[in-house]
C-alpha cells in the first residue's frame, strides 16, 4: 500500500448526493466532503423523475472543486440507490429518465408479475425479495402500458450505471445495483433470460455485466483528466455500505441505517429457500464474491417525511431537536409497524401515522417528540422482527449487529435498536457508503489487497460507538404488542 492516494467517491442518496475526498494514508483512511448538493425527484405531468441531468452537473461540479484543491484524484467512484434506471437509444440519447421508485405507477405491479410468472418461480431464479419498487416491477410497467419505448431502447442503465457511462463512455450493469432489479440470478450471477423472455423484455437493452472493483476506463478526454481511473464501485450504496462494515471474522449481522434501513448478514454464496420466500428476504450482490443476504426495512424515511411536514411551520426544527424531544416523550405511547405500505409515499406522514394509530385502536402522539419517538421505537421493533427472522433462517444466534450509516447519528435510535434486539449494538462509521465506495477504488487500483485488509483499515480509522441493550423486559412486552397489531386496510 502506497503512502499517500486521495479518491473522489461519489454518493448518492435519495436525498441528497455529496462529493467525499478520501485520503488513504500509512494506513489509515480519512474524509473530507468536497460538494454537498440535494437530490429531490421532480414530478412532471404526475409522473416524479429523477433529475439526471442535474445530477450530472453537480457530479461534473464536484469534481472541478476536488482537482482546484487537490490535483488529479486516484480513482473515481459512483454509487446511488438501486432499481432505478435510464432507458438509453442506440445513438445514446435518453429516452425514458429515470422515474423515482416511490412512483405510484408502481402500485399494484407486484401482483401483476407474479400473475405472469408465479411467485414461487421468481424467488427461486432470483432469490430477490419482492417489493413494488424493484425494477422487474417497472419494466413490466412500461411493457404494460407503453411497450414501444422498450421496443426502440439500446440499452438499460441503472442510475449508477448511467451516471458512470456518462464520466467514461462505457455502458454497462454493475453487478450489485444489477442484482436490485430481481432479474438476476445469483447462482450465475447474470440475467435471468426466461424471465426476461416472458415478461417480454428484450435481453439486447442489458449490456455487460461488470463485478465491483473492476476499472471501467479512464475518465473521457471532456473531463481534462484522461488518465484518471472511474472505477465500477459497488455501484449500489448498499453494497458499498456493507463493504464497510468493520467487522472481524462471520459472527455479525449488520443494518445499513438511513432512509432505507436494509439489515442482514453477508454471505459466500445465495441462500434461496421456501421460508425465505415467506420472510421476503433478498439475495443481492455484495463485493469479493459476496451475496447480501438482507430484507429491506422503512429506515428513517417515515420520520424524514414527519420533519417536512413539521418544517412547514417551524423551518428551524433539526433532527438533533426532534430526537431530544423524542427523548423526552412517553415511551411506548402508541406502536406502530414502520413497514405498513400506507407509509411508503403518502402526501402527509403525521396524518398517515396518526389514521394509523386509530385504526390500530390506539391514541395518536399529539407533539412532535411523541410522534417521533413511536417512530423510532417501532423502527427498533422492526429490527427485532427481522432479526429474530434472520436467526431462524440461518440457524444461528448472533451476538453483535453492527449498524453503519447516517443514521448512527441518531445515538437515541441505536440505544432502542439494542434494546429491542437485546443484542450489542456497535455503530459507525457514519459515512459508511462513502468509505465502502473509496476502498473498492484502492482495492481495483492496487491499494489495498483485499476486504479484509480494508475492514481493518475502517476499524482503524473511524470511531465505533457500542451500545449494551437496556430495560430489555419492558421493551420485550412492547414487542409482543407490536406483533399483535393488526394493521389497517
Amino acid at each position: 500500500m502506497s503512502d499517500n492516494s486521495t479518491y473522489l467517491a461519489f454518493d448518492l442518496g435519495a436525498e441528497s448526493g455529496r462529493a467525499i475526498a478520501a485520503r488513504l494514508s500509512d494506513g489509515r483512511l480519512s474524509l473530507e466532503e468536497v460538494h454537498r448538493f440535494a437530490n429531490l425527484p421532480i414530478t412532471l405531468q404526475g409522473t416524479m423523475y429523477w433529475d439526471i441531468y442535474g445530477l450530472l452537473r453537480e457530479l461534473r461540479t464536484g469534481l472541478k472543486m476536488f482537482n482546484d484543491s487537490r490535483g488529479r484524484p486516484a480513482g473515481v467512484g459512483i454509487d446511488t440507490w438501486g432499481v432505478d434506471f435510464g432507458l438509453l437509444a442506440a445513438d445514446g440519447s435518453l429516452l425514458a429518465p429515470p422515474v423515482c421508485y416511490r412512483d405510484h405507477r408502481n402500485d399494484g405491479m407486484v401482483e401483476h408479475v407474479q400473475s405472469l410468472l408465479g411467485t414461487e418461480r421468481i424467488y427461486d431464479r432470483t432469490g430477490v425479495q419482492f417489493m413494488q419498487i424493484n425494477s422487474i416491477c417497472q419494466l413490466a410497467g412500461i411493457q404494460k402500458r407503453t411497450p414501444e419505448v422498450l421496443r426502440a431502447a439500446g440499452s438499460l442503465l441503472f442510475v449508477g450505471d448511467l451516471l458512470a457511462w456518462y464520466f467514461c463512455g462505457r455502458r454497462v450493469n454493475e453487478y450489485t445495483i444489477a442484482s436490485t432489479s430481481q432479474l438476476i440470478d445469483p447462482r450465475t450471477r447474470d440475467w435471468a433470460d426466461d424471465l426476461l423472455k416472458d415478461l417480454g423484455i428484450p435481453r439486447e437493452i442489458f449490456p455487460e455485466i461488470v463485478q465491483p472493483g473492476s476499472i471501467l476506463g479512464p475518465l473521457s478526454a471532456e473531463f481534462g483528466q484522461n488518465d484518471v481511473p472511474l472505477v465500477a464501485v459497488a455501484h449500489h450504496d448498499t453494497g458499498s455500505a456493507v463493504a464497510a462494515v468493520p467487522a472481524e471474522g462471520d459472527d455479525w449481522a449488520c443494518i445499513s441505517c438511513g432512509t432505507w434501513s436494509i439489515m442482514g448478514a453477508e454471505l459466500k454464496s445465495p441462500k434461496i429457500e421456501p421460508k425465505g420466500l415467506a420472510y421476503n428476504f433478498t439475495n443481492e450482490g455484495g463485493v469479493a464474491g459476496t451475496t447480501r443476504f438482507m430484507k429491506n426495512i422503512a429506515g428513517l424515511w417515515p420520520l424524514q417525511r414527519c420533519r417536512a411536514v413539521w418544517a412547514e411551520k417551524d423551518p428551524a426544527l433539526d433532527y438533533t431537536q426532534i430526537t431530544r424531544m423524542a427523548s423526552e416523550a412517553k415511551p411506548f405511547a402508541a406502536i406502530i409497524d414502520v413497514d405498513f405500505p400506507g407509509f411508503l409515499n403518502p402526501p402527509d406522514m403525521p396524518a398517515a401515522i396518526a389514521d394509523y394509530c386509530r385504526q390500530t385502536g390506539q391514541r395518536a402522539p399529539e407533539s412532535v417528540g411523541g410522534m417521533a419517538r413511536t417512530i423510532l421505537e417501532g423502527l427498533a421493533m422492526s429490527y427485532r422482527r427481522v432479526l429474530d427472522w434472520l436467526e431462524e433462517l440461518m440457524g444461528r444466534r448472533y451476538d453483535k449487529v453492527h449498524i453503519v450509516g447516517g443514521g448512527t447519528q441518531n445515538e437515541l435510535l441505536m440505544q432502542f435498536a439494542a434494546n429491542a434486539m437485546n443484542r450489542t449494538v456497535v455503530a459507525g462509521p457514519i459515512e459508511a457508503t462513502a468509505i465502502g465506495n473509496a476502498m473498492m477504488q484502492a482495492i481495483a487500483t492496487g491499494q489495498v489487497t483485499s476486504l479484509a485488509e480494508a475492514r481493518k483499515i475502517i476499524r482503524d480509522s473511524f470511531p465505533l460507538k457500542i451500545f449494551e441493550p437496556q430495560d430489555v423486559a419492558q421493551w420485550q412486552k412492547a414487542f409482543q404488542q407490536h406483533g399483535q397489531l393488526s394493521a389497517p386496510q
